[in-house]
């Protein structure tokens, strides 16, 4: 059963008999979501986020044609309706940040929402003028989380946005890669305790960060999200046509998404993860993830079984 009727539903629902009842249902749903939706601390602060929040490479990448930006704009709408609030973007992603602070404003719901961008150049200047930039288009003065992009000049950038946070215009700082192979220099710079977040990618095919990238993260206070939990869809090829074993039931898992999902979150150092999409439905079944129950130590050692054998 979906955890919340599409708007095109109650629509409909509202032009036929009982409309009332069903228009209270969904918005039943949509509190009970957000009363259920997992939340973690970032350590630095104590500060609760979502566990689930949303990714924006290449699907926010999209001009003004309100064709192309309707179903983004109910992914938001959805997404606030749920609990969720990170949003994750980056200069590197075309026009994301744009997109989204567009969006947000016209929903009224920027200031809901954990902004998190990067910065992606080299030199001071140019970082301080993409910065600037990205604050600019996505409507604030104030950004939650700015991160280094794939480590880039990240000594030069990591000086300026430590200067950045005491001025009150980056509320916490991080630094990113997507690759296994950055995962040594991440943990430098997280045993260094000189960022709030480190982002990552991980999966549950996918898991170089568990040799030694996580617990350094969990043990020096770091913030963790993760990037690339579906590897680009190759998960999802991977089990076309198969059905969930019995057992994931236990774990309150429901769809593919949701056993990609919860393996990743059963794994306490992390404290969000970033799937991304441009569907509203597809964005309501990863939401789901972050609620119900969590696979325990034998959950996850079913889960690694499972996917060995595809």
């Amino acid at each position: 059963m979906r955890p919340i009727f599409s708007r095109r539903e109650v629509l409909k629902g509202i032009a036929a008999t009982g409309a009332a009842i069903m228009l209270e249902r969904n918005l039943s749903f949509a509190e009970n979501a957000q009363k259920m939706l997992i939340e973690r601390k970032i350590p630095s602060t104590g500060e609760k986020l979502p566990v689930v929040g949303l990714g924006s490479w290449q699907q926010f990448d999209v001009g003004n044609d309100s064709i192309e930006r309707n179903p983004l704009k109910e992914v938001l709408s959805r997404m606030h309706e749920l609990g969720g609030k990170v949003i994750d973007a980056s200069p590197m992603y075309g026009r994301a940040e744009e997109v989204i602070g567009d969006l947000t404003n016209e929903l009224k719901m920027n200031d809901h929402f954990f902004l998190a961008t990067k910065v992606w150049t080299t030199g001071k200047e140019q970082g301080i003028m993409q910065m600037n930039d990205s604050l600019r288009k996505m409507k604030r003065s104030k950004i939650d989380l700015m991160q280094i992009h794939n480590l880039q000049d990240w000594q030069t950038h990591l000086t300026t946005l430590k200067s950045w946070k005491e001025q009150g215009k980056v509320k916490y700082i991080g630094i990113t890669h997507y690759t296994d192979s950055a995962h040594a220099r991440l943990e430098q710079i997280v045993k260094s305790k000189a960022v709030d977040f480190v982002q990552f990618n991980y999966s549950i095919r996918s898991r170089n960060a568990e040799k030694s990238l996580l617990n350094a993260a969990k043990d020096n206070g770091v913030a963790v999200i993760i990037n690339e939990p579906f590897e680009q869809g190759a998960l999802f090829r991977a089990v076309k046509g198969k059905e969930l074993p019995e057992w994931a039931a236990d774990y309150d898992i429901k769809s593919w998404a949701q056993f990609f999902l919860k393996f990743i979150l059963s794994n306490e150092a992390v404290t969000c993860v970033i799937p991304g999409t441009s569907d509203a439905k597809h964005l309501v079944d990863n939401i789901s993830a972050g609620t119900g129950k969590l696979p325990d130590a034998a959950g996850r050692k079913k889960m690694l079984s499972w996917i060995q054998t595809v």
